[in-house]
């Protein structure tokens, strides 16, 4: 049990420093920064290679890559976090998530997507206590990490930029009166929190013996959730997240295996969200609206589409399409309709109830899961199953969701991102080898699998998708819930339940998710949870953005770019996601409200 709990302290140690990075940035800046993720992965690189390349000793090699990340921080704050964080805090995490993809990439690109041998530049189990071992690199990442919290902690408190950090943190608007130089304090936390995530990176794989450029998005969230967990802004709460969690992982392995541990980290998560919404040391919320959603709403409307548009459209779509493409052609279109539903159901909850829910990879998991098992165990038909895997869909989501709508600000966000996460494990820990053979679409005997009968298929249900969608958007019920997403104090006020309003929302957001995940199943024929990630998440958010958040048919506008467009670079994908990334960059730039919205 000893070894465990060392264990949980050394993964609690990488958390930490993590996390407190996250909660730095969020706490002057107000923004989510997702490109803390690709730090870890970097730093590791960046490591391996000074020192098994290069040849440079460890301890000349660390400060080297603490540099860079630091001025690769610098940069990124400078040229695409900042001119945006001034104005929409969406645009700004969606922008440091496109960085994220940016810097993934270019690191596999520089040192290629192999694992590679971390050298033991320290002893590993040349110590011990009774009979457990451990060795000299412990000691050191625990010991660096209590230096590195001790400096903080006194930069912040007697440093001169350090108090301006912690006033900024706690009233933009009031530093600013005071002549505190923000633009210079958001600098420097940019700066700080790419350097720990760098040193992070750096410790990780000193731990585990191993580093890959990709390594960072899962230990980046959960130094996400450790920052939540303490309370976004506060640091001490991040340090106090990190090693909570880090432990309660160690324990959550050593008892139920690998697969629980992301069940009992957002389990957590949630539970501690709900009973103290701000986290553990952080403040309670006091933002009644999502701020994120928020920012959105009101600053444009969707440019006018003439009718002719429409008809045109659908025969487009409909008829030419299936007529003269190409399988390829017919096999992408498929994956850019399926999309467009989940993200045209997607925009009841992001665009008019004003919550932007990051979960959405669970109830498109539901849907798969349950419309393979109903047609392979119980032999329900393709066209019965699809229907009842989206009220599976919303029925288990919105069950699990019950519990957060009372949840306020980013948090809102962060819980529906724990609850995809927990759907999506539960699965793997109960049907962990994945699902094959699921039967393809029949009607009559007939056997519906050729890339155009895909299509025709995807395209129906889209169609009644974007229909639905409209009625609701027109229905009394549709002017309710953008009521609650326009101004939630005033919605109360009148008398509306906010509450049942946003799980309404996000239930008809999980229909269409689960329907898409049905259709993802059929065609693909096999599903396991490897394939529902929060890279799946974010990219049907993305596409929402895009297109135009409260609009059902910009999602498919957004499903066109970047599924259809990005196909094109599929000859490279490691350029295709950095193209896509600074595709995602220039619009919430030039087009924060999405392609189909213009500013009043």
């Amino acid at each position: 049990m000893l070894d465990t709990l060392i264990a949980g302290l050394l993964r609690g140690n990488v958390y930490a420093l993590g996390a407190v990075g996250i909660s730095l940035v969020f706490g002057v800046m107000n923004v989510v920064n997702f490109a803390q993720f690709s730090f870890f992965g970097l730093g590791s690189m960046l490591a391996w290679f000074f020192v098994a390349q290069v040849g440079l000793p460890f301890w000349l090699a660390l400060p080297l890559v603490l540099i860079i990340c630091a001025a690769l921080g610098l940069i990124i704050n400078i040229s695409v976090v900042r001119p945006l964080a001034k104005f929409l805090p969406l645009a700004a995490m969606l922008s440091t998530y496109a960085v994220s993809q940016i810097l993934d990439n270019v690191s596999q690109i520089a040192f290629t997507a192999q694992f590679r041998v971390f050298p033991q530049v320290l002893p590993t189990s040349n110590l011990h206590i009774g009979t457990m071992r451990f060795g000299t690199s412990d000691v050191v990442m625990l010991g660096t990490t209590a230096v590195v919290m001790v400096v903080m902690s006194l930069f912040l408190k007697y440093g001169k930029i350090g108090r301006a950090i912690r006033a900024t943190a706690q009233d933009q608007e009031a530093a600013l009166q005071m002549g505190i130089p923000v633009a210079l304090v958001q600098h420097v936390s940019f700066v700080i929190a790419s350097a720990l995530g760098g040193l992070a990176g750096v410790f990780i794989a000193l731990y585990v013996g191993i580093a890959n450029p990709t390594s960072g998005l899962n230990i980046g969230l959960t130094a996400f959730v450790a920052a939540t967990l303490g309370g976004l802004g506060s640091l001490v709460g991040a340090v106090v997240g990190g090693f909570v969690l880090g432990i309660l992982e160690a324990f959550g392995i050593h008892f139920f295996g690998d697969t629980a541990r992301q069940i009992i980290i957002f389990v957590v998560l949630i539970v501690v969200l709900i009973v103290r919404p701000g986290g553990l040391l952080g403040r309670v919320p006091l933002i009644s609206s999502e701020p994120l959603t928020g920012t959105f709403l009101g600053k444009g409307r969707p440019l006018r589409i003439p009718r002719w548009v429409w008809p045109a459209a659908f025969v487009v779509g409909g008829i030419v399409i299936p007529l003269v493409a190409d399988d390829y052609v017919l096999t992408t279109g498929t994956q850019v309709l399926i999309y467009s539903i989940i993200a045209a159901g997607f925009t009841i909850t992001a665009g008019q109830a004003g919550v932007l829910a990051l979960g959405q990879a669970g109830p498109i998991a539901i849907g798969a899961y349950t419309s393979a098992l109903l047609t392979l165990q119980l032999h329900f038909s393709f066209w019965l199953a699809l229907p009842v895997a989206g009220l599976a869909g919303a029925i288990i989501a919105s069950i699990l969701s019950s519990p957060i709508w009372g949840v306020k600000g980013h948090y809102v966000s962060i819980a529906t991102l724990g609850i995809g996460t927990v759907i999506v494990a539960i699965i793997q820990l109960v049907q962990p080898q994945g699902i094959y053979g699921i039967p393809v679409p029949q009607i009559g005997g007939t056997a519906l699998s050729t890339p155009t009968a895909y299509y025709s298929i995807d395209f129906g249900v889209l169609v009644i998708t974007l229909l639905v969608m409209w009625r609701i958007r027109r229905s009394h019920l549709g002017k309710v819930i953008s009521s609650v997403g326009s101004d939630e104090v005033a919605a109360l006020a009148s008398g509306v339940r906010v509450r049942d309003y946003k799980a309404l929302a996000f239930a008809v957001s999980a229909f269409f998710a689960g329907v898409g995940g049905s259709l993802l199943a059929h065609q693909y024929t096999y599903i396991d949870p490897t394939i529902f990630t929060l890279l799946m998440s974010l990219l049907v958010v993305t596409i929402v953005i895009m297109g135009g958040v409260g609009l059902p048919y910009g999602a498919v506008v957004g499903s066109i770019i970047l599924i259809g467009a990005m196909e094109l670079l599929r000859f490279t994908p490691e350029l295709r996601i950095i193209v896509y990334g600074l595709v995602l960059i220039l619009v919430v730039r030039f087009r924060p409200g999405g392609i189909l919205v213009r500013n009043t």
